[in-house]
């Protein structure tokens, strides 16, 4: 019992990962990343739906603070996505990554001013070693193969900030109610904000197409399974260590990519890898004594 919180949260990271190869694999068939994006969360909230209305007695709460962070969370995901895919446009997918997953930066001095958690040496050499990982795993040190706009930089720090939204979002608010509620109300947010934002033909034009199954079953992982192991675990442990066993997901979308598309991994990203699975180990371990 001692690593259920860890264990979930690095299954939530698992499934957004392969998640993510997915996406992949579906914009390279030509569709909009937030037309996928929109498809993901929907699924997840048909799933939520179902499970809030299977015990709709024992889930309806009526507290505005519960609503108001969940639908933080909503706002959080939402921009997450957005602003990831807006980074990747502007600069490249590694500058991308590695900008989003500031997020764990944020989140602990987000939780110093709060007084959440307390700082300590140890903390913060988890996340410098995290981000050591992902730097090395996602090329961003290669100055020669990408280009840094003034565009890409501000969206990939607005990503890694709408992780950390959605972090305190769903802590706060899974304290208060149970994860049904609150990954409904989320979930009904997240689809609002992306309903408009995306184009209707293509939205309806995927229910038609040959590609529904991706779309599916990217929901199913990507938001359904995913979103009740996240939600679940988070209420188990502190928001730092949450965003940084997350961290996992990086690691999870190269292996999908090398196993199954094809890719190949460097001696520099496979070290990169193993730095990341390390220091969360050690961090898993040291959070459970």
């Amino acid at each position: 019992m001692r690593f259920t919180g860890v264990g979930l949260v690095m299954l939530a990271a698992i499934c957004w990962g392969i998640s993510g190869g997915i996406a992949d694999i579906l914009m390279t068939k030509g569709w909009d990343p937030v037309v996928i994006s929109l498809y993901r969360g929907a699924v997840g909230l048909i799933c939520f739906s179902a499970w809030f209305l299977f015990r709709l007695r024992q889930n309806w709460i009526s507290s505005l603070r519960l609503y108001i962070w969940s639908l933080l969370a909503g706002v959080g995901v939402a921009g997450n996505f957005t602003f990831y895919f807006l980074s990747i446009q502007a600069s490249s997918i590694a500058v991308a990554a590695t900008l989003m997953y500031t997020a764990p930066v944020f989140v602990l001095l987000i939780s110093f001013l709060l007084r959440i958690e307390r700082s300590t040496w140890f903390k913060w050499g988890c996340i410098s070693g995290v981000l050591l990982g992902i730097f090395l795993l996602t090329g961003a040190y290669n100055t020669d193969s990408i280009s840094v706009s003034f565009l890409g930089a501000a969206t990939g720090l607005a990503a890694g900030l709408s992780y950390a939204l959605f972090i305190f979002g769903f802590k706060n608010a899974s304290s208060i109610g149970n994860p049904q509620t609150t990954l409904t109300i989320a979930f009904f947010s997240f689809c609002l904000i992306l309903f408009l934002l995306t184009d209707n033909k293509e939205v309806s034009s995927v229910v038609m197409s040959s590609d529904i199954g991706w779309f599916l079953l990217l929901g199913i992982l990507g938001a359904g399974i995913s979103f009740i192991f996240y939600v679940i675990g988070i209420r188990l442990t502190t928001p730092t260590t949450a965003s940084m066993v997350a961290m996992v997901e990086p690691v999870t979308a190269s292996l999908f990519g090398v196993l199954l598309i094809g890719d190949h991994l460097t001696i520099t990203q496979l070290l990169g890898m193993v730095l990341i699975l390390v220091t969360i180990t050690v961090l898993s371990v040291k959070q459970s004594d």
